[in-house]
């Protein structure tokens, strides 16, 4: 489709160029035919007033009129060359243009597909197991209160993850629209560190997991609730993929013109394979290789960079494998 499309972009493009091309060389030709006939006039008069037999009025000797003729036509194919020469470097600048034009759309094309596939997936998923689960206890015409009421509680589960998949693609999809309701104020760091702790503190004390946070009060314009919901799911994610007794150390400072921002955990790491993709939509890493088997859909790190790209900071990464990952963040102190 896109192919087609940048063949089309192209032809218009070089049909726009040499309409005024054409154009351009219509003048051209005009202006320079014109200006040679003044011009041999001009000498038919000189050389009337040094003896000559003036030629008739208005009427150009035949000496004349053939170079006046092959010059016209040496125009006219110099014209034509060139003419030539733009249409084949048009069509070329042309072709690469409209696929500078047409890549951002085509990217985007792709990654809504990819998106509503991913999302397709990820829903039908906890669908078919709600409705396994329905199916199988209506068949059972001799089902007891506590295989129903089992049964009800499974199902609340796939609600409760069905709403909370269906949440986190509403606010992704808030956040890749841009910060057009998104309200910057001044905000302090420490403050929404420890705002989002507060709600992962019962997972951190149910594996005891020691979360350190050690941060000064840091003040930038941000969108207090988009950073909660982002030092929330960087926390979440480090409590989670930490062993029991392990640590999280948070650090927050500001430098200059900027606040750094620093999650370290000592949990199961992710390999070099990995980290490339961590940010893309729906990608987990391979629960098999570490061996574990953690809830989530795949979203928390794309909402992160989305956020930060917001604010226009910047995320980087570094892992080792059963030993570790350290996100550090880095947002200017000034939005604007």
């Amino acid at each position: 489709m896109f192919k087609k499309a940048r063949v089309k972009l192209t032809v218009w493009y070089c049909i726009i160029i040499m309409l005024i091309s054409g154009l351009f060389s219509v003048v051209i030709y005009r202006g320079v035919t014109a200006e040679l006939e003044s011009r041999f006039r001009f000498i038919e008069v000189g050389l009337g007033t040094r003896g000559f037999t003036p030629p008739q009025p208005q009427k150009i000797p035949p000496f004349f009129e053939e170079h006046l003729r092959v010059t016209k036509r040496r125009v006219l194919i110099m014209l034509l060359y060139i003419n030539g020469a733009i249409l084949v470097v048009s069509t070329a600048a042309g072709y690469f243009l409209a696929g500078k034009t047409l890549k951002p759309i085509e990217e985007t094309l792709e990654q809504q597909n990819r998106f509503i596939a991913d999302a397709s997936h990820e829903l039908r998923t906890p669908l078919a197991a709600l409705k396994a689960s329905i199916e199988v206890a209506l068949r059972d015409k001799k089902i007891k209160k506590k295989e129903a009421l089992d049964v009800l509680e499974s199902n609340l589960e796939d609600v409760d993850s069905l709403n909370t998949l269906t949440n986190d693609l509403l606010c992704l999809s808030r956040y890749e629209q841009g910060h057009n309701d998104l309200i910057f104020e001044q905000v302090n760091v420490a403050e929404v560190i420890e705002s989002a702790y507060k709600k992962i503190k019962a997972l951190a004390k149910k594996k005891d997991i020691k979360v350190e946070i050690i941060a000064e009060d840091a003040y930038l314009e941000a969108d207090k609730e988009a950073l909660r919901k982002l030092f929330l799911i960087l926390l979440d994610n480090a409590v989670k993929y930490t062993p029991v007794k392990g640590t999280v150390l948070v650090t927050a400072k500001s430098e200059k013109k900027y606040v750094f921002v620093e999650v370290k955990d000592t949990g199961i790491g992710i390999d070099q394979e990995n980290i490339q993709h961590i940010f893309e939509r729906f990608y987990r890493v391979d629960q098999s290789r570490s061996k574990t088997n953690i809830p989530g859909f795949g979203l928390g790190l794309s909402m992160v960079k989305e956020i930060v790209e917001l604010h226009r900071g910047s995320i980087n990464v570094t892992s080792i494998l059963n030993k570790g990952t350290t996100f550090i963040i880095e947002i200017p102190i000034k939005h604007s």
